[in-house]
């Protein structure tokens, strides 16, 4: 608003609010109070009045000393209801409010402001009075013969003027921004307090009128008076769920409401006209802090700044500085002896300890204080540690069965027997010698816990039980879905992001002949063609990067074996093999957690290149790339080591080599299935202690460190420091809340080891549950006391996680009915012994899968340089491989048994794969996507709903008759549809 001269004796308002009916005392320059303006009129928009900071008034009548803040300065305007609303007459304090007491603080903005000591003009519309208040004050100092001004620096005072500038367009597009939120209704209140130096808050507030707009405009389903019955089933259901619960009751947390579980409020979506059906005996509560704020968002998010060169809407405002933060607030404190009951503090005492591991999660207090979409994600994580039980308990029998069965494996007691004396043919070129099979017994031992035929029922399982616990989370999503009034919800469209509309600005501006038609512009698939190729050329990269890390990892396996072999060390030539197994291992996991980070940084900065047009289509896009770069980079040495490794070996005397003398490997005599268990084994631990728990515990802890080594204040300062904080400055020492999709991503690599490779390791299982219960917990924790908090998101559903999930369970029956014939001796055993086994027994095994080499058809510079080795000359080693013998016809050939273990290994995946997917789908057949108790509750709720407004529409008829006949020659009265809403 304009002023035109030191003689106004009052602002021009328009006192009354056509939007909420609100009106205002208006102070005048003198500080008395201007009358009340009487108005009625339906609502409108952009009836408010804009207040005027002190300091603009300072700038312009100069009624200050120190240039700062006048008596009126910090409520030009004050809301005459607000001083007794609704909200504030109706039951306690509702957490924190304006320095009324009574607003509540529904968000809070967060903004730099200058230090107190430097005056500067607040925006740039004061420039050219500024200017000529400084050469009056100059001229008349040249006149009267005073000292002349010191001279400045052109270049510091050039730097000055752009800081200044850049400043005063912030301000100039913040106070154009708050103006617009004042328009649409939204109560501000700032505090630029010193508690903590450099920021300030814009504090904002949702009137009842606001918030019933924008729940009507957001189809938020809200309860209505009408209350019905809940049944569980039929009697005998009923009753067993029942004892159910009566068992269970010490695993549940103790913050159920008060009433009966079997009662429920029937919901409707919220309308300004039909206000009667909705009990709104206690407005303080009938929208609850959650939905309060996500409706401040989503005006927020609707409201443009549109003065500047680009319309900008706060995610733009955020992005250029022009506000730092912004974030609703947190109910309360969580501890201390002052700390009032809360949702926030009990969820940190039911969900967000330790000590309550073995309880269910709130999931309704979760959902009602975080919102649908986060309230799923912690009931999916519940339901899938909760399926991980039954596969741990299966996973650790096999365990035990191959432990219980190892003693009686009889290819192990070949390889372990010295009177076989077996010699084999060198792992190395030169530097390796010959070198007895009984050498290899503790690892043919080892490898017998993980591939036994267990281990094949055990692949089958897992295969079943992803599928019922994709069955099992959608019944209980639907479940929710009903529990929380979900059913019919449609994601509407997203706002378009800010960095779209950023870009679809810049392309109008560069056209030089623009047309009306051409104002609305849009980002094609030809203008975003050179993101993608770019993007998809710069993920083949990255995928290249991964698997050249893996071809290292091998080189560095083949060097350290050939020098360990060269070593006069006896202890180190003992343990060659575990050596490399173990610190390559341990090498690999090290670089996954590196290059996770930076992938999930390439894989955001090539979705930001695609300019996505919604935030919606920005996650989909971020999640989809980040899960093929982190996929790769997880599984790439488990698939080398599971389907590559030994395979393309060749045999003595015609190896293939790698790069220059250094052979491909091969595996161990028991195969290569018990360096895959090594590898998942290390890795899945690794990540999910180091990456997973250690990173989330550790780097908080570090971070606070840091802040209190640089803060002057000893702890017991820094506690009374705390102490005197509100609650939106405590809010902003918290850290940012980044979203979900780290936290699916970690469950998501998880479940793919879980599944993908469960027939080399049968406690994954086991060790995922171990990590999900801390998880859980350490997620709780985080979300309760470590970030601020999130924007209550409305969601039907875990989204394109699902789609990912399923994908993976699916993928997993092909992989494990590869590893089974492939990778383990599953196959050739179940060949030897009903095809080649003279009595039907596993004896002569060991001897079946070896074939001959004479020592003599050795390439020149091949054999060993220690032939004495073993004591004797060796004249025929063996080597594990099926090829004709050196006195048939073809020596070194393939035989033909290794064709027909070929053919079964191919039927066997043939077989399996096409069984198990056959299973898994008439398991998904069987069982119905919704429960058919909740099924017949939502038909019930649809009834109910249309005798309800059956009987509205049938009261509004008894009325209008009544009158008629009353008052017959009575000029007719205005319809219903006309009447002012109460809001």
């Amino acid at each position: 608003m304009e002023r035109h001269g030191d003689d106004d004796s009052m602002q021009t308002i328009n006192n009354h609010d056509k939007v909420s009916g609100t009106t205002f005392l208006v102070h005048d320059l003198s500080g008395s109070l201007l009358p009340e303006l009487e108005e009625q009129g339906t609502m409108r928009r952009n009836d408010y009045y804009i207040p005027v900071s002190g300091e603009e008034k300072a700038a312009d009548f100069g009624n200050t000393k120190d240039g700062g803040v006048s008596k009126y300065s910090k409520y030009d305007s004050i809301p005459l209801n607000s001083l007794k609303s609704d909200e504030a007459a109706s039951g306690p304090k509702q957490g924190p409010t304006f320095q009324d007491g009574q607003r509540r603080v529904d968000y809070v903005l967060t903004y730099h402001v200058q230090k107190p000591q430097s005056v500067r003009r607040k925006t740039s519309r004061f420039a050219d009075y500024r200017i000529l208040r400084s050469l009056r004050r100059s001229l008349s100092t040249m006149r009267s013969g005073g000292t002349p001004p010191s001279k400045e620096d052109p270049e510091i005072a050039a730097h000055k003027h752009r800081l200044d500038y850049h400043e005063d367009d912030k301000r100039f597009r913040q106070t154009e921004f708050e103006d617009n939120l004042r328009e649409v209704g939204l109560e501000l209140e700032k505090d630029e307090g010193n508690k903590i130096p450099g920021i300030g808050f814009l504090k904002i507030h949702a009137p009842w009128n606001v918030l019933c707009r924008e729940a009507e405009f957001m189809k938020l389903k809200m309860p209505t008076k009408k209350v019905y019955e809940v049944k569980q089933g039929s009697n005998v259901v009923e009753r067993i769920n029942l004892f159910i619960h009566k068992v269970t009751a010490p695993l549940h947390p103790k913050v159920e409401p008060n009433r009966p579980q079997n009662v429920k409020h029937l919901s409707h979506p919220f309308s300004r006209e039909k206000q009667h059906l909705f009990d709104l005996s206690d407005r303080a509560s009938f929208f609850d802090s959650k939905t309060r704020a996500s409706i401040v968002y989503e005006v927020l998010k609707r409201t443009r700044c549109t003065k500047a060169k680009y319309t900008m809407g706060i995610t733009s405002l955020l992005g250029n500085g022009v506000y730092t933060a912004a974030y609703p607030l947190h109910d309360g404190d969580v501890d201390g002896m002052g700390a009032e009951a809360n949702d926030r503090k009990i969820l940190y005492e039911e969900w967000a300890s330790y000590s309550v591991f073995y309880k269910y999660q709130p999931i309704g207090l979760i959902r009602k204080y975080f919102g649908e979409k986060i309230g799923l994600y912690f009931a999916w994580l519940g339901v899938y540690t909760q399926m991980l039980i039954p596969a741990a308990i299966v996973g650790v029998i096999v365990f035990l069965y191959g432990c219980a069965t190892v003693d009686n494996d009889i290819p192990s007691m070949e390889i372990c027997d010295p009177r076989n004396n077996i010699t084999m043919c060198p792992l190395c070129d030169r530097a390796c010698s010959y070198w007895k099979l009984k050498t290899a017994c503790g690892t043919a031992r080892a490898s017998h816990l993980f591939d036994n035929p267990a281990t094949v029922f055990f692949s089958i399982f897992m295969a079943l039980w992803a599928t019922m616990f994709m069955e099992h989370w959608k019944r209980r999503q639907m479940r929710l879905n009903y529990i929380w009034d979900l059913t019919g919800f449609e994601e509407e469209e997203d706002h378009h992001r800010a960095e779209y509309e950023i870009q679809v600005m810049q392309k109008t501006l560069k056209k030089q002949d623009m047309s009306p038609k051409d104002k609305k512009v849009k980002l094609t698939c030809t203008d975003r063609a050179p993101a993608y190729m770019m993007g998809l050329f710069i993920m083949l990269f990255m995928i290249g990067v991964t698997f050249a890390v893996v071809f290292g990892v091998i080189l560095y396996r083949i060097s350290i074996r050939a020098a360990l072999h060269m070593s006069s060390n006896p202890t180190a030539r003992s343990n060659i093999r575990a050596t490399v197994k173990g610190t390559a291992a341990v090498i690999n996991l090290v670089i996954i957690i590196i290059m996770d980070e930076v992938y999930g940084a390439v894989a955001r900065w090539l979705t930001l290149l695609e300019v996505p047009k919604t935030d919606k289509s920005f996650e989909e896009r971020l999640i989809i790339k980040t899960f093929v770069l982190k996929f790769a980079n997880a599984f790439s040495p488990i698939v080398y080591l599971a389907f590559f490794r030994g395979r393309m070996v060749g045999r003595p005397g015609d190896y293939v080599y790698v790069i220059g003398s250094y052979r491909m490997e091969e595996c161990a005599h028991a195969g290569c299935l018990m360096e895959l268990c090594i590898q998942l084994c290390i890795t899945m631990l690794g990540k999910q202690l180091i990456q997973n728990n250690l990173f989330e515990i550790g780097i908080p802890k570090i971070k606070k460190l840091i802040r209190r080594r640089k803060s002057d204040m000893d702890s017991q300062q820094q506690e009374d420091y705390n102490m005197t904080l509100e609650r939106h400055e405590k809010d902003h020492f918290l850290g940012p809340f980044v979203g979900l999709s780290p936290e699916y991503m970690e469950m998501i690599i998880q479940f793919g080891m879980v599944t993908l490779f469960v027939a080399s390791f049968p406690l994954a299982p086991l060790f995922a549950l171990l990590n999900n219960i801390i998880e859980i917990r350490l997620d709780a924790k985080k979300f309760v006391t470590e970030v601020r908090r999130p924007i209550a998101a409305r969601a039907k559903d875990i989204g394109i996680w699902y789609n990912l999930l399923r994908g993976l369970s699916k993928v997993a029956v092909i992989v494990n009915a590869f590893v089974i014939s492939f990778t383990s001796d599953f196959i050739p055993r179940l060949v030897y012994q009903y095809m080649y086994s003279p009595d039907g027994s596993m004896h002569g095994f060991v001897n079946h899968t070896l074939s001959y080499f004479n020592v003599s058809d050795f390439q020149p510079g091949t054999a060993p340089l220690q032939p004495m080795h073993l004591g004797y000359e060796v004249q025929i080693c063996r080597y594990k491989d099926y090829r004709e013998t050196l006195w048939s016809n073809t020596p070194y050939d393939l035989s033909k048994e290794f064709w027909a273990i070929l053919a079964c290994r191919l039927a066997f995946v043939i077989v399996f794969q096409n069984v198990v997917m056959l299973m898994s789908d008439f398991v998904d057949w069987l069982i119905p996507d919704i429960p058919k108790d909740i099924s017949l509750q939502i038909h019930k709720e649809k009834i109910l709903m249309v005798e309800l407004f059956m009987k509205e529409e049938e009261g509004k008829k008894l009325l209008r008759d009544n009158h008629t006949n009353q008052s017959p020659f009575q000029p007719r009265s205005r319809p219903a549809s006309h009447t002012p809403s109460k809001c």
